[in-house]
């Protein structure tokens, strides 16, 4: 069934984006970091968070863990249940950004067109972050004990074990977490942010 939309109307902002980016001097931004369970997606964003947020940017994290535990509560591991939980937490991600907040989305989300969906709507305001992680260290990690219970067939479509990963094509950054430091990830993916999102004064 599709949602009564015909006589909804949108509503539009008293306070514009573009007037809390000019008041913070820094802009707004959907940083969706994507990988392998265990390739430390949810450590390094909220790392980055705490970063940015005492360097002054308003900053959230959407983390897939938590996104369950609520808004998609309902929704199962299918491709086509995965779909909904990325599509739901990409309009989520949208409302932050238009307070201009920075949006540090922490989601497996294995499927490439899902992501670039996510891509097309939110724009140039859209980060792709690949934590790269061959799959054998992910294993050796597994912080939560999941891979384990998924090889022991206790978790369904798991993504690495029953589930296939899609790798991004053409990421705005990719961290090897496998490579580097916890602090150098998170270095070198604020450096990254902070270059694109500081806004400067003319002849600064």
């Amino acid at each position: 069934m599709k949602p009564a939309t015909g006589n909804l109307v949108w509503h539009g902002h008293a306070v514009t984006r573009e007037q809390r980016e000019k008041k913070n001097g820094r802009r707004g931004a959907v940083v969706w970091l994507t990988g392998l369970p265990g390739s430390g997606k949810s450590t390094i964003a909220h790392a980055v968070e705490a970063k940015l947020y005492h360097l002054g940017f308003q900053t959230v994290v959407l983390d897939g863990d938590n996104i369950r535990h609520g808004l998609c509560a309902d929704l199962g591991f299918s491709v086509s249940a995965r779909n909904e939980n990325i599509r739901r937490t990409g309009e989520v991600a949208k409302l932050f950004l238009e307070q201009g907040t920075v949006v540090l989305v922490a989601l497996i989300s294995p499927i490439r067109s899902a992501r670039e969906a996510i891509l097309r709507a939110i724009g140039g305001d859209f980060f792709e972050i690949y934590c790269k992680a061959p799959l054998s260290v992910c294993r050796q990690r597994d912080p939560k004990g999941m891979y384990a219970k998924a090889e022991r067939g206790a978790i369904p479509e798991f993504t690495g074990v029953s589930a296939a990963y899609e790798e991004p094509l053409a990421p705005a950054l990719i961290i090897n977490t496998a490579e580097e430091s916890v602090a150098d990830s998170v270095s070198r993916l604020s450096n990254f942010l902070l270059e694109k999102l500081v806004i400067t004064s003319p002849g600064k």
